[in-house]
């Protein structure tokens, strides 16, 4: 048997726990209303190209296109630090950030990287960049684990 045979479903924390799903949605939604849609679904989109959540990508990936987002800046998102003409340094600062928080890693989050942020967001919008990406972090963990499936190509 091959390591993606699937010998059995994945539990589905929406329909299994539905009142935490709810609250992480409720949570996005809060969220959002504070840093905007367009910068929420770059945050998105970031933390899940980082932590390979495929399904995650797909979806942040064609909402952000839905909302108007230009296609060439969510292909270099993935390396947005060598593609300085195509996000405003606010988005950068917002960008290092979230790499900051999803990778955390022994160092937590660098004074630097927290500073440049703070230079071009509000104490609040950062208190929502921190939420939002760790919001992101936990729906990518959760779909990494159920092995959740990006829709085929129509």
């Amino acid at each position: 048997m091959s390591a993606n045979t699937r010998t059995r479903r994945r539990a589905d924390v929406a329909e299994h726990l539905p009142d935490v799903y709810k609250h992480l949605v409720a949570i996005d939604a809060l969220t959002k209303d504070v840093l905007g849609g367009a910068l929420m679904e770059l945050v998105k989109l970031r933390a899940s190209y980082i932590n390979g959540c495929a399904f995650c990508i797909d979806m942040h990936a064609r909402d952000a296109l839905r909302r108007g987002e230009e296609s060439r800046r969510l292909f270099a998102l993935a390396a947005w630090h060598e593609a300085p003409g195509l996000f405003t340094e606010a988005e950068r600062a917002a960008f290092g950030l979230v790499d900051a928080v999803t990778r955390l890693g022994e160092h937590g989050v660098p004074d630097e990287v927290y500073d440049a942020a703070a230079e071009h967001h509000t104490e609040r919008e950062l208190a929502a960049l921190i939420v939002a990406t760790a919001t992101i972090n936990a729906y990518n963990r959760i779909g990494i684990a159920r092995r959740a499936e990006v829709p085929p190509l129509r």
